[in-house]
C-alpha cells in the first residue's frame, strides 16, 4: 500500500472559508496598526508643539522672536499689492500643474495605452497619448513660468520672491517655530511675505521648476542622445518623481494655510487683486477650482485628447 501511494497526488482538504478568514485578520491587523501609528504620531506631534511653546516662552527665544519676527525687511520703495500678472499666472500655474500631475500619474501607472501619437516629421518619435498630454501641458506650464519670471523682474516685484538679505535665514527659523507652535505668523502677504513663504516661493520658482523641466526633458524622446553621457536617464528618473511629490506637498500645505489664515482676505488679494476681505476673490477661486476639476477628468479621455493630438501628428487609437 505504501509503495502504491508513492507518486500519487495526495492533497490535504482545504477549508474554503480559510482565505476569507485570513483576509479579515490581515485587514484587522493593518487597521489596528494604522490606528496605533496615528495615535503615536498624534502624541509625538502634541509633545513637539508644547515643547516648542515651552522653549519659545524662555527669555532667550522671546528676545529672538522680537529681533526676528518672521519677515525679512524689503528694499526701500518696494510697492505693496499683488500685480495683475501674478494673479493670472498663478491661476494658470495651478491649472497646468494639476494637469501635469494627473497626466504624469496616468502615464506612470497605465498598463496599456489607449492611443499612440506619432510625429509626422520624425516617424521614430512615437508615444502614448498620456505621455503626449503630459509633455504638451509641460510646455504650456513652462511658457507660463517664463512669462511670469520675465514680468517678475520687469515689474520689480522680484524683491518679494528673491531674498535680498541674510536676515531671511533667522526670520525663516522664527516663522517656522511660530508655525510649529500653532501661533502662526500674521504677516499680510499684500505687504510682505513671511520669510518662510519667501524661501518656499523662491525654491518653487527657481529650483524645483527648473529641475522638473530638465529631468522631464531628459526622460522624453526630444532629448538629444549626444548628451546622455552627461546626464544619465537613471539620474533623471531618481529626481523627477521626488520633485513631483515636492510640488504636491507644497500645494497641499500652501492651500491649507491660505484657507486657515484669513481665507477671504488671502483669496481677495490673489484672485481679485485688492486688499480687502470680500467674497469676490472666493468666487474667482471657486471658478478656477472648478476648471481644475474639469481638467483633471478631461486628461483621462483619449477620445478628447486625440482630436487635439491629430493637429500635431498621426494618432492611432488602441483597443482596450
Amino acid at each position: 500500500m505504501l509503495a502504491g501511494a508513492i507518486g500519487q497526488d495526495i492533497r490535504v482538504p482545504t477549508d474554503p472559508a480559510r482565505p476569507q478568514t485570513v483576509r479579515r485578520k490581515t485587514t484587522w491587523v493593518r487597521g489596528s496598526a494604522l490606528l496605533l501609528l496615528t495615535a503615536a504620531l498624534g502624541v509625538v506631534g502634541w509633545c513637539v508643539i508644547f515643547g516648542v511653546r515651552a522653549v519659545l516662552s524662555t527669555d532667550v527665544l522671546e528676545a529672538f522672536l522680537a529681533a526676528y519676527p518672521g519677515e525679512a525687511p524689503l528694499p526701500e520703495g518696494t510697492a505693496e499689492g499683488i500685480p495683475a500678472f501674478v494673479s493670472w499666472t498663478h491661476f494658470l500655474n495651478a491649472f497646468f500643474l494639476v494637469l501635469i500631475i494627473r497626466s504624469g500619474l496616468r502615464y506612470r501607472f497605465e498598463k496599456r495605452a489607449g492611443g499612440l501619437w506619432t510625429s509626422r516629421r520624425v516617424k521614430k518619435r512615437r508615444m502614448s497619448l498620456a505621455l503626449w498630454t503630459h509633455i504638451g501641458v509641460d510646455l504650456l506650464w513652462l511658457a507660463n513660468g517664463i512669462v511670469f519670471v520675465v514680468l517678475l523682474f520687469a515689474s520689480g516685484h522680484w524683491v518679494r520672491v528673491v531674498p535680498t538679505t541674510w536676515e531671511i535665514v533667522p526670520n525663516a527659523i522664527s516663522a517656522g517655530l511660530q508655525y510649529v507652535s500653532l501661533d502662526w505668523p500674521t504677516h499680510h502677504s499684500w505687504v510682505n511675505y513671511n520669510a518662510l513663504q519667501q524661501l518656499s516661493y523662491f525654491a518653487i520658482v527657481f529650483l524645483a521648476a527648473p529641475v522638473a523641466a530638465l529631468t522631464g526633458w531628459r526622460l522624453s524622446t526630444f532629448w538629444p542622445t549626444t548628451l546622455n553621457r552627461f546626464f544619465p536617464g537613471s539620474a533623471a528618473k531618481a529626481l523627477h518623481w521626488p520633485t513631483m511629490l515636492f510640488f504636491v506637498a507644497f500645494v497641499v500645505v500652501h492651500v491649507f494655510l491660505v484657507l486657515t489664515t484669513g481665507a477671504l482676505r488671502n483669496l481677495d488679494a490673489m484672485y481679485a487683486g485688492r486688499d480687502s476681505a470680500t467674497w469676490v476673490g472666493f468666487w474667482v477661486f471657486a471658478a478656477s477650482a472648478l476648471a481644475m476639476v474639469v481638467g483633471w477628468f478631461a486628461v483621462r479621455r483619449d477620445d478628447w485628447i486625440s482630436r487635439l493630438a491629430k493637429l500635431f501628428g498621426d494618432v492611432r487609437m488602441m483597443k482596450r
